[in-house]
């Protein structure tokens, strides 16, 4: 996972152009804050889904309960997994 500023500066999106496959984009407000939102993933036929949720929600704690994992925000770059 990375932020879309991370693909625009690594030359893999333009900012105007969204970021080719394997990498889609999880929707969520430009002020995202990560003291208010968790970003969650989970491993879906040999690739990563995502999806950004409010934390200590309702739809946070499904998610953990369905196996989704909360990645931290150091590991959210173009490293590999």
């Amino acid at each position: 996972m990375a932020t879309e500023r991370q693909l625009i500066e690594a030359g893999i999106a333009g900012a105007l152009d969204p970021p080719p496959r394997p990498w889609l984009r999880i929707q969520g407000t430009r002020d995202a804050s990560t003291l208010w939102y968790a970003v969650m993933r989970k491993r879906e036929r040999r690739i990563f889904i995502g999806s950004l949720v409010v934390r200590h929600s309702t739809h946070h704690a499904l998610l953990t309960e369905q196996g989704w994992e909360e990645v931290a925000v150091e590991a959210i770059g173009l490293q590999p997994i």
